[in-house]
């Protein structure tokens, strides 16, 4: 807890060697480029370094999507701006239950200008086979209409798409990124904001070229 007595909540997974993110993609390699040993000839007797390598595909850990995720010429990393990550007024919704998150699950809440983030509970499901099953929650295009109507600045949730990864045509990416509101997935621990007051973070590295990246989730909780 800091001093003006927020509470900080990680909202992100551990990055590991070899672990799966995504069904299908490659899991993250984590090595030296320079090893303590190594380096140990290349300075002062006792003063020695470690510079690491890690070679991954972007959508690795919780990360988040931007316009050029899902559309050729759309917004990439390094054009999205850094108020669109940081500092945001932030709301969390329980949707725990159902596998599709339709509008309902926002009656009364008030998602203008803030992070939305969807609690559906299946991050307890992270790390084993089941977290890529079929049946994961994800939002309808329905709630996904809803959002963009009202204009939040970015929307996440803790489950392995914000889709349904059976259909194809990707209602969620497709009508959020359009209408600039980037996605991050794979969140954990949103039970801890769920009917709270925050401020959210989730910044990428702005890499140019590039419409996804894992990034440091978190919230600052109020009281």
């Amino acid at each position: 807890m800091s001093d003006d007595k927020r509470t900080l909540v990680d909202l992100s997974h551990v990055v590991r060697h070899g672990m799966t993110t995504y069904p299908g993609l490659p899991g993250p390699v984590i090595e030296d480029h320079m090893s303590f040993a190594d380096s140990q000839g290349r300075y002062s007797p006792g003063t020695e370094f470690q510079i690491g390598r890690i070679t991954l595909v972007a959508n690795t850990g919780t990360y988040v999507d931007v316009p050029a995720h899902r559309f050729t010429g759309g917004s990439d990393l390094s054009e999205v701006p850094l108020s669109t990550f940081v500092d945001l007024e932030g709301v969390a919704v329980s949707a725990t239950g159902a596998a599709a998150v339709g509008p309902e699950a926002f009656d009364g809440v008030d998602v203008t200008g803030k992070a939305v983030l969807v609690h559906t509970g299946w991050d307890r499901h992270w790390d084993t086979p089941h977290y890529g099953d079929a049946g994961h929650p994800f939002l309808t295009a329905d709630a996904v209409a809803w959002l963009v109507e009202r204009g939040p600045v970015i929307v996440g949730i803790d489950s392995v798409n914000i889709d349904d990864m059976a259909d194809l045509s990707r209602p969620a990416h497709t009508g959020l990124l359009a209408a600039g509101i980037p996605c991050v997935e794979h969140m954990t621990g949103l039970e801890q904001v769920v009917g709270t007051r925050f401020r959210f973070h989730a910044a990428p590295i702005a890499v140019a070229g590039m419409g996804t990246f894992s990034v440091r989730a978190y919230a600052l909780v109020d009281g």
